[in-house]
């Protein structure tokens, strides 16, 4: 199991409200807990060799998850008018094409379908992320070079 299967495992015990998780395999051993007393998850990963005996393997030092970090979230009703365009990857945004160049995109801009609204990095490439629908930038919810995640947020338009 590598590295991004474990941070994957973490991310989803962490959304499915379990207060622990045990899992064992031939050669690994994890713990899962979340929300002890100070809301913390905690992980504990054991690699175990497949020939050794398991009562001379040390425990391994905890490894704790990145907490989450949320956005408070706006009034319902006040953004249902407006559409939500989400990053479709994982990676980090910028609103620039490069340093020395314009932002893509300012709150009041209007945008139309398929105009680039950013670029978002992932593994040294540097995706544009074009608008799907047309209308105003109400609202950028992400800071330039932050990382974000699959389907969050990135900016809110008013199609009218």
């Amino acid at each position: 199991m590598d590295i991004k299967e474990i941070q994957n495992l973490i991310k989803f015990v962490a959304k499915s409200g379990a207060s622990e998780v045990k899992l064992e395999m031939d050669d690994i051993k994890i713990t899962i807990k979340t929300g002890d007393e100070r809301g913390e998850s905690t992980t504990y990963v054991q690699q175990i060799p497949v020939n050794a005996p398991m009562a001379q393997m040390p425990a391994a030092p905890a490894i704790p998850a990145a907490p989450e970090v949320t956005a408070p979230a706006p009034s319902a009703d006040e953004n249902s008018k407006y559409i939500t365009i989400k990053s479709p990857i994982i990676g980090t945004f910028y609103r620039k094409p490069s340093p020395e160049k314009p932002v893509f995109v300012e709150v009041g801009s209007t945008i139309n379908e398929g105009d680039v609204l950013c670029v978002i990095e992932a593994m040294k490439l540097f995706n544009e992320i074009e608008s799907e629908v047309s209308g105003k930038i109400v609202k950028i919810l992400v800071d330039d070079s932050s990382p974000v995640e699959f389907d969050q947020p990135l900016f809110l338009v008013d199609p009218s």
